[in-house]
């Protein structure tokens, strides 16, 4: 293994240690994966874009601290708690064996969102009865359990909570993915403190393995490279998990509809007018569950000026669609943890999350991630 021993406790440790903040269904796709290809072989490991990456393979992850604010979480070992409602995302892994680590109550801020009362409980947060955890106090779990990166799965809209997240994780010396769209690696400000600590950050807005927003920007790229003008476009997503519910609230949505709608303008030649282009959530339908189903439209003109237009329905299980991406998102953290790289990591967050700190081309991103897993590119 390519990786360096770490001494924890007085004891030799090889494996990648994370903390979860979240528990939702994107941590729970995550960690049913881990224990899923635990004793599989590279020909048998679908759905992964690198089983064996430098020498780090998906076993070799293991959670060391979780953090979350519902009830139903607070205190439960995490592999029962990934399974508690409203998680609602596909047990393609259900005997989950314990981890031996206890979902601590968190920090709520702006975390909880107050339209989310009323609905069903079953479909909804709610809120722990116990006292929310101080800065001090995640920092010192952080410190004890052990953790080298800290994973942001904060609802979206959670600008306070996922900026006191990313201070704790400066604090207590680790590295940050950042899977939601509160802009942190994307930030200058913030990159800055990263690299000032010599911590990787990768980030923001995990982009799914095959999703709505890749699938657009691919199509928006093969227009442009076959010389077809693209003259407005939409892309509408319905679900029924606890993101679409917190999406309901419009005012939690600005820094979500700016990741998903740069994603797409960053790859045209000429990005659109406002008013030709929207991307965004657009209801929640309660009985999909995890099951988000994306409408694409795009019209444009051909040879000759001649009108074109495309229409197309994807349908994916949402969670285990990001699981795919922040797995290889881990491992390049710790390649990087290895290398002593800190501050945003350009080539994986470009590939790997909508709002990356410099957008690329998918292809260029693509070859730049490779790059960096080679050790060609520190970052």
């Amino acid at each position: 293994m390519l990786g360096a021993y770490r001494i924890y406790r007085g004891a030799v440790v090889d494996s990648i240690r994370i903390a979860i903040v979240g528990i939702g269904n994107c941590a729970s796709s995550l960690l049913q994966g881990i224990e899923y290809y635990r004793g599989k072989s590279e020909k048998d490991a679908i759905g992964l874009m690198h089983w064996d990456l430098c020498g780090y393979r998906p076993s070799d992850i293991e959670v060391a601290a979780a953090f979350d604010i519902d009830a139903r979480k607070v205190g439960k070992d995490v592999s029962e708690a990934i399974f508690a409602p409203p998680n609602c995302t596909t047990a393609f892994c259900p005997k989950m064996p314990r981890t031996g680590v206890a979902v601590r109550m968190g920090r709520v801020l702006d975390g909880f969102p107050g339209h989310m009362r009323g609905y069903r409980e079953d479909c909804r947060f709610v809120l722990a009865d116990e006292e929310e955890a101080s800065r001090e106090d995640v920092v010192r779990t952080l410190e004890d359990s052990g953790a080298e990166m800290l994973l942001n799965y904060l609802p979206v809209g959670s600008e306070e909570a996922a900026r006191f997240y990313a201070g704790c994780a400066l604090e207590a010396g680790v590295g940050l993915i950042n899977n939601m769209p509160v802009f942190i690696a994307s930030d200058p400000a913030w990159a800055v403190r990263f690299r000032e600590r010599g911590l990787p950050v990768i980030g923001d807005d995990v982009k799914a393995q095959l999703g709505a927003t890749i699938t657009h920007r691919v199509l928006a790229s093969l227009f442009r490279q076959r010389g077809v003008k693209l003259d407005r476009t939409y892309q509408l997503n319905t679900g029924g998990n606890t993101d679409f519910l917190n999406m309901l609230n419009r005012d939690r949505l600005a820094s979500k509809r700016t990741s998903k709608t740069e994603a797409v303008q960053s790859v045209l030649e000429v990005p659109l007018d406002d008013d030709n282009i929207h991307i965004g959530p657009s209801d929640y339908v309660c009985w999909q569950k995890d099951n988000k189903v994306c409408f694409l439209r795009m019209e444009g003109r051909l040879f000759g000026d001649i009108p074109m237009h495309l229409d197309l329905r994807l349908s994916v299980e949402d969670s285990p669609n990001s699981a795919g991406i922040v797995i290889d998102a881990i491992r390049c953290c710790r390649l990087a943890l290895d290398r002593g790289v800190g501050g945003p990591l350009i080539s994986p967050s470009a590939y790997f999350m909508k709002h990356p700190p410099v957008q690329f081309q998918d292809d260029d991103a693509y070859r730049m991630t490779e790059e960096f897993i080679r050790g060609v590119r520190n970052d």
